[in-house]
């Protein structure tokens, strides 16, 4: 083989890490936004209730709408806390048969429901737009603060597209890498995966191999 056959090859693994590089800055980004907004509602919901309490504790009377808007912003962190979950692989998952596995075998399938996930996750990000649309157009607003529940409903197309970001990602990282990925940046560890009836769990022979 020439050098020159030995360069081109030589940059394919460069332009894998580049491209998982450019991956990874937008996943530290998109992780930025997600911390900041669920962050923000919590600190706003405790220091709400906090001081509703205080006030009727004080002045017999607390803030008006106290109520409303913490439920308004348990909405907007569970569902902007999809994405947040997915990044960190802290879902919950259905796994009786995908532990049994190995190799592979393993990764093809996580790769397989990653990109099922994914889908699923973009698909309800547009049922969620439709109905935030809808929302929108008939003009509801919350019973005593008038706050228009669209905006407050826009956490679900939102939270919805960012988790089928992650999963994107997560397929993404375990197509150009060796190791197994439950998310992009969270590698999978092997000392789960029973091997044998010993009892004893060990990592598979089978190297995994792009």
């Amino acid at each position: 083989m020439d050098e020159s056959g030995k360069a081109d090859q030589g940059s394919v693994p460069h332009q894998h890490n580049a491209f998982l590089s450019a991956l990874g800055a937008l996943d530290k980004w998109v992780g930025l936004i997600e911390r900041t907004i669920i962050t923000a509602c919590v600190l706003i919901m405790a220091l709400l209730m906090s001081a509703h309490v205080v006030g009727n504790l004080l002045f017999d009377q607390g803030i008006p709408g106290t109520y409303e808007v913490t439920e308004m912003l348990i909405v907007i962190i569970t569902f902007v806390g999809i994405g947040y979950a997915a990044r960190h692989a802290r879902h919950i998952s259905m796994s009786a048969i995908y532990d049994m596995l190995g190799g592979r075998v393993r990764k093809g399938l996580l790769i397989l429901i990653s990109v099922g996930t994914a889908v699923l996750m973009f698909y309800f990000a547009y049922k969620s737009a439709q109905y935030d649309i809808a929302i929108f157009d008939r003009g509801r607003s919350s019973s005593s603060l008038h706050i228009p529940l669209w905006i407050v409903y826009l956490a679900l197309p939102i939270g919805f597209t960012l988790a089928g970001v992650q999963y994107v990602l997560t397929t993404i990282r375990n197509i150009f890498s060796e190791e197994i990925y439950r998310s992009f940046n969270e590698k999978e560890v092997y000392s789960d995966i029973p091997m044998d009836n010993s009892g004893e769990t060990h990592a598979p022979d089978e190297p995994l191999g792009p």
